[in-house]
């Protein structure tokens, strides 16, 4: 699922509502031009660049296991805590975004 963002505050922008993102989900949002997938792992809200770095597929439609994400075009797998690629062809990462949540709604800032 994809939602486009406009509002900033701060320096965060308004990504999404909490609710949204319930725990074990993806969700790609748009932010500042930028697509970026949000996870919910354990309660804890993780946020990274949300296009595979190889194929140019949307990683929210892939899959999670535990903090790995993995491509369903063709298997290549990030570290949603780093965006480290841990794939065998060296692929780039993915640029990380610290989470804010305040008041139900998630805010995201670009490392």
């Amino acid at each position: 699922m994809r939602r486009t963002v406009r509002r900033s505050v701060s320096d965060f922008v308004r990504a999404a509502a909490a609710s949204q993102v319930k725990p074990g989900d993806l969700l790609t949002v748009e932010v500042e031009g930028e697509s970026v997938l949000i996870a919910n792992i354990d309660g804890k809200y993780y946020a990274m660049g949300a296009i595979c770095t190889h194929e140019e597929w949307d990683l929210s439609e892939g899959s999670r296991n535990g903090f790995l994400i993995t491509c369903a075009g063709h298997g290549a797998v990030w570290d949603v805590r780093t965006g480290k690629a841990e794939f065998d062809d060296p692929l780039e990462d993915e640029p990380l975004f610290e989470v804010k949540e305040e008041d139900g709604q998630l805010y995201l800032r670009k490392r």
